[in-house]
């Protein structure tokens, strides 16, 4: 009866959801360290990539398995990075520095923008409709 009620006292009553989305974020940071890692590959990456896997391991031992699409999501975090990045492009981009100046081919940024975009809120909606159907089945199944 108390399964019903909403007082079961499990993870995702309550404040469980508040530490549900925690650990979404906790999954965000490591998709986001491994998306920056594969962008920097043949610089830093390596280091980037390697932390993502040992916080991934310790994620994967500690926490829920239906946070796991944080990861997805936070390779929006280098995408809107790049978007940033090539804001003044698509084309020849010229800044003005001590002895001349210094131009840069840049990209459009709207299709690393759409993208990000695209990516963090498909995590978000996954992330929501498995809670969703984790609670329901609790609940008709107590």
């Amino acid at each position: 009866m108390s399964g019903i009620s909403g007082m079961s006292g499990t993870r995702d009553d309550g404040p469980g959801r508040a530490a549900g989305w925690g650990w979404f974020l906790a999954w965000l940071l490591v998709g986001a360290c491994g998306g920056i890692g594969l962008a920097a590959i043949l610089t830093v990456g390596v280091v980037f990539v390697v932390l993502a896997a040992v916080a991934a391991v310790f994620l994967l031992r500690t926490g829920p398995g239906r946070a796991v699409v944080g990861g997805v999501s936070g390779v929006a975090l280098p995408l809107f990075y790049l978007a940033y990045l090539n804001r003044g492009g698509p084309g020849e981009v010229c800044h003005a520095v001590p002895g001349g100046q210094s131009c840069t081919d840049e990209y459009m940024p709207v299709p690393f923008l759409v993208a990000g975009a695209l990516v963090l809120v498909a995590g978000c909606v996954i992330h929501v409709m498995t809670g969703r159907r984790g609670r329901a089945g609790r609940v008709s199944g107590s």
